[in-house]
């Protein structure tokens, strides 16, 4: 994904890359109650290949068992996507990886003071050490390696940059910056960012939790900011509020910072279905980008100018998503829905008199029943206004 060359004052390096990761299959999974079957993991990673993400996390290999050996399969799927796995900062979690023929992994340890002291209880000096030995040892074998800063955002700046930049230095490839607990806001996180980038000129994943509202939020401002990796999962599955969305990130990166996008768009409401059963998480009506009601449009001004040209009322179209827009008729519906729904649908071009009854009378229908009206309703309306007119 590159960038256009508007906005002038866009601090990504002109042509630059932003590489999607998604881990759906690790932190997605680690949602409280979701558990995929295997089978599952291997359509939903044959999915985001298919959608075209950059690299994929596909689990934790050091659980041993169907884990370690989903994540072989995976690998030896023959996907276009880099194949990455979790691990601690720990040299016998990266052996477990190896088996399992990854050619990524992910190191993982806390830079947060309060992570430190209270779930490490160490020190910053062997967090460090720790997390040096696990670099090397991953890179002596011939790995990508990411480092990630646990609870980054809530750490000590001067320590995060020296965690970078040993990384770095022991031949990390680059930098997971992990909102663990969602703290950030937009404006913290292109400070952040931009101090890093600034500081160490590694490569920086943003890892965006949502428990306030702005995964998706964060995870742009840190692009603007100059990283060039992004994690997310399908939905935004993930602990507690869960992870920066890929479809939100996916469009918004598309839409909103107007970059070039070569991912297949037209899988996200397939791919959304299917996570959403699959992780026993229902898939909101409104969830942005996917959800139903998205292309729905019931009020009369929304439905009219909709009508007229659906960029009044829509930035991209229904089927860039794999959705259909919807002329919705109930208790906020114009004539002009009336008319299109008839001409449309069922071939009947109605004159003016008789569009203004039934309106009114699916209206009324749509007050009584607290709810927009089936097709079958308001044909049902049709029919007794013709009999009565006979």
């Amino acid at each position: 994904m590159t960038r256009s060359s508007l906005d002038r004052d866009w601090f990504q390096e002109p042509g630059a890359r932003i590489n999607i990761v998604d881990t759906t299959l690790r932190d997605g999974e680690q949602t409280a109650g979701v558990v995929f079957s295997n089978d599952e993991k291997l359509k939903i990673a044959s999915y985001l290949d298919r959608i075209g993400v950059d690299q994929i996390e596909a689990g934790i290999p050091v659980m041993g068992g169907f884990e370690k050996d989903c994540i072989k399969q995976i690998v030896n799927m023959g996907l276009k996507a880099s194949i990455m796995a979790w691990n601690r900062a720990v040299i016998a979690d990266i052996k477990e990886s190896l088996e399992c023929g990854v050619d990524a992994v992910a190191i993982s340890i806390s830079t947060s003071d309060i992570h430190i002291q209270h779930k490490l209880q160490t020190t910053r000096e062997d967090v460090l050490a720790r997390m040096a030995d696990a670099v090397k040892f991953a890179k002596d074998n011939n790995l990508y390696v990411s480092v990630n800063a646990e609870d980054a955002s809530r750490s000590d700046m001067d320590f995060l940059t020296e965690f970078a930049l040993v990384g770095k230095h022991a031949g990390a490839d680059r930098l997971r910056f992990c909102d663990t607990v969602g703290t950030l806001t937009p404006l913290t996180t292109f400070r952040f960012i931009r101090t890093l980038v600034d500081a160490v000129g590694l490569d920086i994943e943003m890892h965006t939790h949502n428990d306030f509202g702005m995964a998706v939020a964060n995870a742009l401002s840190g692009i603007y900011a100059g990283a060039n990796y992004v994690g997310v999962t399908v939905n935004g599955l993930g602990e507690r509020a869960g992870n920066a969305c890929l479809q939100e990130v996916i469009m918004g990166l598309k839409y909103l910072m107007r970059m070039d996008s070569a991912y297949n768009t037209t899988l996200f409401r397939e791919v959304a279905e299917f996570v959403a059963e699959a992780s026993g998480r229902p898939l909101s009506v409104s969830k942005p980008i996917v959800g139903s009601n998205i292309f729905a449009h019931e009020s009369g001004i929304h439905g009219d100018g909709v009508l007229k040209n659906p960029l009044t009322y829509e930035v991209f179209s229904p089927e860039e998503v794999g959705l259909e827009r919807q002329i919705v008729i109930g208790k906020h519906s114009g004539s002009a829905a009336i008319r299109s729904k008839f001409i449309k649908e069922y071939g009947l071009e109605l004159p003016e008199p008789i569009i203004q009854e039934v309106l009114k009378r699916a209206r009324q229908m749509s007050i009584d029943l607290k709810r927009s009206l089936f097709d079958k309703e308001l044909m049902v309306i049709y029919e007794e206004l013709a009999k009565e007119m006979e």
